[in-house]
């Protein structure tokens, strides 16, 4: 099994495109899902950015205020560092358990929508493939403003804290130009699921890694008779 990476700007159409995915039957993980269930109430991760943050972080039944929370750590640096700090490697690690299951479950590839990956590198070793999804710069700032009921000042200052599209395209395999309608966006995808599904990664991997077993299971063997 493969890991497709697939990233992009805010508000350029990653969860359109990962749903495009999921409909073609291809496994996927999405990070932002996972996000929300790290700061779930009473988890350690919501412990945590409790006691850094304070209640303020806090809606009335004890949930993360994330509007509130974005609010904060946009405006100071250090503040985002920390929640990426307490988010980041609880994410991941559910990520990669998620990953670990797909492959046992005999999936070919999966699809890991990851929003932040050129921004952190964490995940870029595991990533076989990466597709970035990009739109027109107008267009991603009135989807932004219309989404998340941001003034054109604040949406701009949510955008500037990524990396440029311009450069997760240069080192990107593939790329999905979500500008148009979904129409348009379902096509690119497709032929990307059709490349995909070509790639002999997964035969020579799965090749590789019974060897390996099987190495290990006659080495084990050997020991036991020799010791014995």
């Amino acid at each position: 099994m493969f890991i497709v990476g697939l990233t992009g700007g805010l508000a350029t159409g990653k969860s359109t495109v990962l749903s495009i995915f999921r409909e073609n039957g291809i496994a996927v993980i999405d990070a932002d899902q996972i996000a929300r269930k790290v700061l779930e109430p009473g988890t350690q991760g919501w412990k945590e950015l409790k006691a850094y943050f304070g209640d303020q972080v806090l809606q009335p039944d004890g949930r993360v205020n994330r509007a509130t929370l974005g609010e904060i750590i946009f405006d100071d640096i250090e503040k985002r560092r920390k929640l990426n700090a307490i988010t980041h490697p609880r994410i991941q690690m559910a990520m990669l358990g998620m990953a670990v299951s797909y492959f046992f479950a005999g999936h070919k590839y999966i699809v890991m929508e990851v929003p932040l990956l050129f921004e952190t590198g964490k995940m870029l070793t595991f990533m076989h493939k990466i597709i970035t999804v990009v739109c027109e710069n107008d267009q991603q700032l009135e989807r932004l403003c219309k989404r998340s009921d941001f003034s054109p000042e604040i949406a701009k200052k949510r955008i500037s804290c990524q990396m440029p599209l311009d450069q997760k395209v240069a080192n990107s395999h593939f790329v999905i130009d979500n500008s148009g309608d979904i129409s348009g966006t379902k096509v690119q995808t497709e032929r990307i699921i059709k490349v995909l599904k070509t790639s002999s990664f997964t035969r020579n991997f799965r090749a590789i890694l019974s060897i390996g077993c099987l190495g290990v299971i006659f080495g084990t063997i050997y020991l036991i008779r020799w010791l014995l």
